[in-house]
Parts: C-alpha cells; sequence; structure tokens
C-alpha cells in the first residue's frame, strides 16, 4: 500500500486547489455523520422524554442543515477526486505510450501487442478507481471513523472499550484476505493480457483463419483461455467477499456485549436512554465504515498489483541509445568488422562496407542471409555486436537517432498503412503539402488509380489500407518514403506486389530522385534491382560476393544458381 502511494505521489503535484476542495468535502462528511449520531441524544432525552418544546422546533432544522451538508460534501470530494484520479491516469497512459514508442523494436518482437493493449487499457483502468475513488474514500472512511469514535467515547468510555475492541482483533486476518486478493489479482490481470494477445492474434490473421475453416478451433483455444480468467475471477471474489461476514459476525459480538452491558448502565441509572442510543447509533455507524475501509483495501490489491505491471513497463530503458550529434548531411556510410547476433544467432558476420552517396545498392540472397539485419543496423533497430559503422567518419552511436532517422525512409514488403486520408498517409507525421504529395504520387505511379477515387488524396482509407489492393498499398507506401525526401531510400522487396510493368515505370520515375541519395534495394527479382550499381550477396550472415549484375552472374557461382525470375 505505501509503495502505491509512493509511486503515485510525484503525479499529485499541482491539484493544490482540487485537494482544498476534496478534503473540505471529506471533514463535511466525517463530522455530519457523526453529528447525526449525536442528535440521538437529544432527540430522545429532551423531545420524547422531557418533552422540551423549544428543541422540538429547532432540531428539523438541524436534521437538515446536517443532511444537506453531508450530501454537499460527498459530492464536492466525490467530483474533485475523480477529477484528480481521471487527469493523474490520463497523464499515465501518455506517460506509459511514449515510453514504450522510446523502446526498442527488440522489446516488441518480443512482447504480444494485445498484453501491451491490455496494460495501457485494461490495467490502467483498475488504477483509475483506485485513483478516483478509492484513495479518497479510504481518508474520509478513517476521518468518519475518527469523528464516530469521539461521540462513542463521549457518550459513554466504559462502553467504549467493549465496543472498540474488536478493530484491533480484525486487523490480523484482513491483512491476510489483502494478501491473498492481491495475487489472485496479478493473476487475473495476466489473463486478461492473454485474452486481449490472443483477440489480437484472432483478429489480424482473421483471413488465415477463414480459409482454413479455423473458426472453431480458435473459438476452443480463447474458451480455454477464458474459462481460465474465470476461475481466477471467482476465486478472487470468493476471498474478497469474505471481508463483510467476517465483519458482521465480530460487529455482532461486539454490539451484542454492548447492548446487554449498556442496557444494564441504562436500568442502574448510570446512563441515559439518549446518551446509550446516540452511543449504540454510532456504534452501528462505525461499523459500515470499519467495512468499507476493509472492502476498499482489498480492492485497492487489485490496483496495486496493476500498478506493479504498468510500472514494469515505465520504467524500462532502451538497450540502444540516442547520441548528443545532429547528422546534417550523409555523405558515406562505412562497415568495419561489422557482427550482429540475435541473441545467441548469429545475424551477420565480418560484414566490410563502404557506400558513397549517389550510389544503388542491391541485397540479394536466401532468406535469413543477413540483408534486412543490414538494413536494421543502418536505421539503428538493432545495435551491432561487433565492429563500427561510420557515417562521414563518425561512429553512428555518437547520433541523435532523430536527426539520424528523420534522413531515412524505408518501403518493406509488409506495408504499414493508417486509417486516415491517402494524404495523412503519404505525408506521415510531416506537414501536408498537397503539391508535395501528388508530386510523391505521381513518381510512385499511384496517380491513375486515386484520380478515379471520388475523394482523391482525401480518400480515407480503411485500418491497414483493406480497401485497396496489395498493389495500391505498395504504391502510398513509396509515395510516403519519397515526400519525407531522405537522404537514405531503402526497399525492402517494396515492389513485390507490382507486376514488371508497373515496377519498370516506377523505377524510371526513380532515376532523377534518387541521383543524390543512398539507397539500398532489397530483392528477389532480377527486375528489382535494375537502378543498382553494386549487387551484394548474402549467405548466412556474410557478403560472399561483390560487384555489378553483369560481374557477378559472370564470377559467383552462388548468385548464378539463386532462383532470380525476371
Amino acid at each position: 500500500m505505501r509503495e502505491f502511494f509512493k509511486r503515485f505521489a510525484p503525479y499529485l503535484v499541482g491539484y493544490k486547489r482540487e485537494f482544498v476542495f476534496v478534503f473540505i468535502g471529506i471533514i463535511l462528511v466525517a463530522i455530519t455523520t457523526a453529528l447525526s449520531a449525536y442528535l440521538v441524544q437529544p432527540i430522545l432525552d429532551d423531545i420524547f422524554i422531557n418533552k422540551d418544546i423549544e428543541k422540538l422546533e429547532l432540531l428539523p432544522y438541524l436534521i437538515i442543515i446536517v443532511y444537506t451538508l453531508k450530501g454537499v460534501g460527498r459530492y464536492v470530494q466525490t467530483y474533485f477526486t475523480n477529477h484528480i484520479g481521471q487527469d493523474i491516469v490520463r497523464k499515465i497512459r501518455d506517460l506509459m505510450l511514449q515510453n514504450l514508442l522510446n523502446l526498442d523494436l527488440e522489446f516488441f518482437n518480443k512482447n504480444r501487442v494485445g498484453e501491451l493493449i491490455s496494460r495501457i487499457t485494461n490495467d490502467i483502468n483498475r488504477i483509475q478507481i483506485a485513483v478516483s475513488n478509492y484513495i479518497a474514500e479510504f481518508i474520509r472512511e478513517i476521518l468518519t471513523i475518527m469523528a464516530l469514535v469521539v461521540v462513542v467515547i463521549y457518550q459513554s468510555p466504559k462502553l467504549a472499550f467493549f465496543g472498540l475492541i474488536v478493530m484491533p482483533l480484525a486487523l490480523y486476518p484482513l491483512s491476510r484476505l489483502a494478501k491473498r486478493v492481491k495475487k489472485l489479482s496479478y493473476q487475473s490481470q495476466s489473463k486478461i493480457s492473454d485474452l486481449t494477445a490472443k483477440l489480437s492474434e484472432i483478429f489480424h490473421n482473421v483471413e488465415i483463419i477463414k480459409a482454413n475453416s479455423a473458426e472453431n478451433f480458435e473459438k476452443k483455444k480463447f474458451s480455454r483461455e477464458n474459462q481460465q480468467f474465470f476461475k481466477i475471477n471467482m476465486k478472487s471474489v470468493k476471498v474478497s467477499e469474505l471481508v463483510s461476514p467476517f465483519m458482521e459476525f465480530i460487529g455482532s459480538i461486539a454490539i451484542a456485549t454492548v447492548i446487554v452491558m449498556g442496557g444494564m448502565e441504562v436500568i442502574e441509572g448510570n446512563l441515559s436512554v439518549g446518551s446509550f442510543f446516540s452511543f449504540l447509533t454510532a456504534l452501528f455507524m462505525l461499523y459500515t465504515p470499519i467495512k468499507r475501509i476493509s472492502s476498499i483495501y482489498n480492492k485497492m490489491q487489485d490496483a496495486i498489483a496493476a500498478s506493479e505491471r504498468i510500472f514494469d513497463l515505465i520504467n524500462l530503458k532502451p538497450k540502444i541509445k540516442s547520441g548528443d550529434e545532429k547528422l546534417t548531411k550523409i555523405n558515406k556510410i562505412v562497415f568495419n568488422n561489422v557482427n550482429l547476433n540475435y541473441d545467441k544467432k548469429e545475424a551477420l558476420k565480418n560484414i566490410n562496407l563502404n557506400i558513397k552517396r549517389g550510389e544503388v545498392v542491391a541485397l540479394v540472397g536466401d532468406s535469413g542471409g543477413g540483408k534486412s539485419s543490414l538494413i536494421n543496423l543502418i536505421i539503428r533497430f538493432y545495435e551491432s555486436s561487433n565492429g563500427e559503422i561510420l557515417i562521414n567518419n563518425n561512429i553512428i552511436k555518437n547520433y541523435d537517432l532523430n536527426s539520424l532517422r528523420d534522413k531515412i525512409s524505408i518501403v518493406t514488403q509488409r506495408v504499414f498503412i493508417f486509417n486516415d486520408t491517402i494524404a495523412k498517409n503519404v505525408a506521415y507525421s510531416n506537414e501536408i503539402d498537397e503539391d508535395r504529395i501528388k508530386e510523391a504520387l505521381k513518381l510512385a505511379n499511384a496517380t491513375e488509380f486515386i484520380e478515379s477515387l471520388a475523394d482523391g488524396i482525401e480518400t480515407k482509407l480503411d485500418e491497414f489500407g483493406v480497401n485497396l489492393s496489395g498493389g495500391q498499398r505498395q504504391r502510398i507506401a513509396i509515395a510516403r518514403a519519397i515526400y519525407k525526401n531522405p537522404e537514405i531510400l531503402i526497399l525492402d522487396e517494396a515492389t513485390s506486389a507490382l507486376d514488371n510493368l508497373s515496377e519498370a515505370s516506377i523505377q524510371e520515375n526513380l532515376k532523377e530522385f534518387i541521383k543524390d541519395k543512398i539507397v539500398f534495394i532489397i530483392a528477389h527479382r532480377l527486375n528489382s534491382i535494375k537502378l543498382a550499381d553494386r549487387v551484394l550477396f548474402f549467405k548466412n550472415g556474410e557478403i560472399k560476393c561483390s560487384g555489378s549484375e553483369e560481374e557477378l552472374m559472370r564470377e559467383c557461382e552462388e548468385f548464378q544458381r539463386l532462383n532470380i525470375t525476371k
């Protein structure tokens, strides 16, 4: 519990005005609750027994004022605690996404998308209730207990001892229940992450599921996970709901004892009827906030477990560090004895390269040969295990990451389309310039099909661009890379969905555009590497052959054997 407050303490700064209103509301509720119990004494002693007409006329107004203030206090406290809680959760959700986006690509390759979504949505929602409601309710109920204890002790210190002894006795079993609830809450949140990840996988792969008539197969897999989630939740309910009957039992013993002893005090004339019933009312009212605190404490365990999962992600740091130097212009890239390992797998070994501005380099070879790994090092998705990569004779690690990536455009075989207009997809993260967008689309050979659309470049694309063909999506992606006007252009199977004629047209259009750039082309078709000045043949993480296409066809046996189709 202490760790939970410690985690969120820094986020509470800046809400002074709101906290003032929260505490005004809490104090009003606590005081008026105690007053409503105290008023039982004058109602019985002065009005019903002593028949005091003046107090009978005054008391209704007091009751109305007390309960009105109690209602106002509860409203003020609830509104402003929700304002604080909702705003803190908003900030944490933003911070969480910002930190995740700053993590390395390796992190996303090792973690399921659905689980990350679950942490940003489901886990956050669990702490939202705690921050918005539970904390303020906890403070309110504590102050209410304190105010009611004052009334109880004021009316009869002797009876107060027997009535309040139950409070410390209940602490140990309640703390054991809370630990069990926290453990189950952690399991529940892990399982909902599994469910979200499974749903994400199903919806992303629905085409292959339907093509294989695997609907029932996937449904059964999901049902097994769902059943486990149900069982964990029911265990949590079983444990957490033990608090209420336990407190009812303990409280009933205390109240029964007080009634017997208090009755004797009234009979013997040591205590007035009004004082006894005021005491008894306060005691009855006292057990309500005690039960609420016990319940809140157990429910807080759910939020504590969620906060641990959330801050595990917030506290993660990227392994790839940004340098301090700004990259202004790229003149050459040099690889000196570069190796790259993915965990224990060797992806690249002994790579030596010197690439100058204006050069087009094609990377070919078997799948898994190391082509994409080389690109990952240039864009710094991964760090080399050994050796050095230099840009303009300066180690690549010294450059600011954003200034490096701002100079690189990459088009992969897996095309990324956002649920937005064509214009915003092409200009993605940059300012929109319609003339430049149209020019980029023209170079990508996309003008004809876009002009046939009713809204042209303002046509909104569906999620993943499903309202476009594969070739159309690729042309949008190529246009996006062109619009950025990079110094390094990477085309990784960028035209794999296009016919030979469309591909040749794009290549012709790009000749002028790439004159002063460094271009990398990853391809399996000879047609795709026609622009290349140099071809590098990769196998098992090594560059086996290097030269022009004609030279490799003459001198490189492995290149000759490679099944490259025209």
